[in-house]
This record gives C-alpha cells, structure tokens and sequence, in this order.
C-alpha cells in the first residue's frame, strides 16, 4: 500500500488525546433521526473507551462535523479532519455522501470505517483505507427481494426518485426478481404525483409498493394517498431502505405507519454486550436505539482496538483491516474481500425484514431473516 504524506498533525506522540473524525448528518435534508441515533453510538462508545483508561493513556476524542446529506460538504469535512490531525474517519449514514467521503478518505490516505451506508461501489476502484460494518445494499436488497417472493408478490411496483442509491437498489431487486418469475414496475417520482401513483398502481395491477424515495417526504404522502384509496387495501408497501425505522416516521403516519416492511441489520436477540449497550443508548437516546446506533457504537469499539494494537498511525491504521477480530454488539466483527464491493467488509451482519405492529406501533415484528 502507498502511503501518501502525512500532515504534520496527523501523528501526536505528546500524550494529547487521539482524535477520530466523526461525520454525521445532523440538519436537513439529512435524516437527522438517524444522525442522533449514529452520534449516540458513536458517542457512548467513546466514553466507555476513556472510562477503560482510553487509547494507552491518551483520551479519545470525537471530532463531530455535520454533514447535511452533502456530498460536497462531507468530502470538505474529511480534508478539515484530516488537516486536524485526525487518526481515522468514522462514520456517515447516507450512502451517496459515504461515497464522497471514502474517495476524499482514499486519495488522503485517511482510514474511514464507514457504518451506515451501504451502496456496493462505496469507492470507485478497490481501496485499502476504507473498511466498512453496515451489509452491502445487494446483500440486504436481496434478502428483502427473498422475502417478497415468499410473501407471494411478484408483480412489483417501486416509487423512485432519481439518485444513484435508488438507481442501485431499483437495479438489484430487477435483477435478482426477473429470474425468479417476479416483475419490476417503475414509477418515475419526478412526474408522479403521490395520488397518481395510486392509478398507476391499479393499472398496471401491482400486488407491492416499494417506497424508493426520500424521508418524510414524499414518503409520507405516499403511503397516506395508498393507505386511503379502496382499490388497493390488499396491496403491501414496503421500505427497504428503512423509513420506518425512527420514531417520527411512527408520529407522522400513525396507524398508516404500521405493517410496512423494512430492512434491519440486528440480531434475532443480543448478546450480553448487545443488550447492555442497548440500555445505555436507550437512556442516551430517551428512546428505543435504532440498529444504526449499535452500528456507530460498533464503529468506535473497531477504531479503539486497532488504535490500541497498532498506534494512531494512518497507515498501519488501514493495513489492520484484514486482521481485525472485534466483539461488536451484533456479532464478531471481521473484514474481508468481498466479490463486486471495492472495500473491506463486515460480510454478513445478521440482516431482518421487520415491520411495525399493527397491534402495538412500538413494537417491530420480524418477518423474515437472511
């Protein structure tokens, strides 16, 4: 591996605190529910490492940069930390500003342990400073597509907005129904009004609505057109990207926000680690973690055992990928090569298909697991 050169800040030997970049969409149009939740793993994670006598003897530090679902603004985010003297990035829910950040990180020679995002080509060629825990988008898209076809639903219509995240995930679910006797429908969301879709759905006798599209909006309006039209009671609307994960989706919608599948990356039931975590974020967060909590608190423990064994040197930094052996809160955690993904991945955290409960919003019930 080249090491590009470092800046002068980028390697502390004074007894200062050791610094990890933390970018986080905080303000819209970023999903700033999933913000929080991330910050709030990310953050526990970091007090427990300096309530452990932090990284040997150096307090570890959390430098926080918002980054609003801005690509442009994430990639300048990652030059800012890196001139800081950051020892390795952490991070980033949105896929399409991970991608910005991870090429930034790679041409810096920054290590980025990216947490949520989940589009497969995260960087354009393959890269050795970017390493990642959330499951890649085939991986979990498939799985979900697995689950439509068991729950008898092969006519399937997807309300897409532009954007290479939807373009990929619109992509994968085609390619993996198709072969299977399942079918595709498009629905241009740049064109569509939330009501038109609901003709459109009758025409073209779609058993599924895929919500490909943006939180709250025109999410929201969309299952509430669906929801109140009687030509399509029996018709599912499902969520792979996780909309209704949060709190506010369940506020927004009410009982129109239950029975509608989506993508979880959380253990049927978890560990002691697990389950210890899950109280102390739950206290943070004055509500139920969500799994890309677990994913920012596993984010931390990963940096802290590497910062550990090998130092806050970037580069021995990302040369650790491949040797990491961590006890996550979802799992042992290791990186390796996987086919068609350009980074070191967590391959597989355990993966559901749940959905809020008709009976109890609150409450998730799982439907399908891969």
């Amino acid at each position: 591996m080249t090491t590009p050169p470092s800046p002068p800040a980028a390697e502390r030997t004074d007894g200062s605190s050791v610094r990890i970049g933390a970018l986080v969409p905080l303000t819209r149009p970023g999903w700033v529910e999933a913000g929080q939740h991330l910050l709030a793993g990310l953050e526990l994670a970091v007090r427990e490492v300096n309530d452990g006598g932090g990284i040997v003897g150096r307090p570890l530090e959390l430098v926080v940069r918002d980054t609003a679902a801005d690509p442009q603004r994430a990639a300048a985010a990652v030059d800012e930390l890196a001139h800081l003297g950051v020892a390795a990035l952490a991070g980033e829910y949105h896929s399409v500003v991970a991608r910005a950040a991870a090429a930034r990180a790679d041409t810096l020679g920054l290590p980025f342990l990216c947490s949520s995002a989940v589009l497969d080509a995260l960087t354009e060629q393959p890269t050795e400073w970017v390493a990642r825990l959330a499951p890649a988008q085939s991986h979990g898209w498939r799985i979900y597509a697995d689950f439509l076809l068991s729950a008898g639903h092969s006519r399937i219509a997807v309300a897409a907005e532009p954007s290479v995240y939807w373009a990929s995930g619109a992509r994968i679910l085609r390619d993996y129904l198709a072969p299977r006797g399942g079918t595709v429908i498009e629905l241009d969301m740049r064109a569509l009004a939330p009501t038109a879709v609901c003709d459109e759905l009758v025409d073209n006798r779609a058993t599924a609505l895929l919500l490909l599209v943006g939180h709250p909006e025109p999410a929201v309006s969309i299952v509430k057109s669906v929801r109140r039209d009687q030509r399509l009671a029996e018709i599912m609307i499902g969520a792979p990207a996780g909309q209704p994960e949060f709190a506010e989706w369940a506020t927004l919608l009410g009982e129109d926000s239950t029975a509608i599948p989506f993508l979880r990356y959380l253990p049927e039931s978890l560990s002691p680690l697990g389950a210890r975590v899950e109280t102390a974020l739950r206290e943070r967060l004055a509500e139920a973690p969500s799994f890309v909590a677990f994913e920012g608190y596993d984010t931390v423990a990963v940096l802290a055992d590497v910062l550990r064994s090998h130092g806050a040197n970037r580069a021995r930094t990302a040369a650790s990928w491949p040797r990491v052996a961590v006890e996550g809160t979802r799992g042992q955690i290791e990186f390796s090569r996987t086919p068609a993904i350009s980074v070191w991945q967590w391959a597989w955290t355990p993966v559901q298909v749940v959905d809020r409960d008709p009976a109890r919003p609150d409450r998730f019930r799982i439907l399908h697991a891969g």
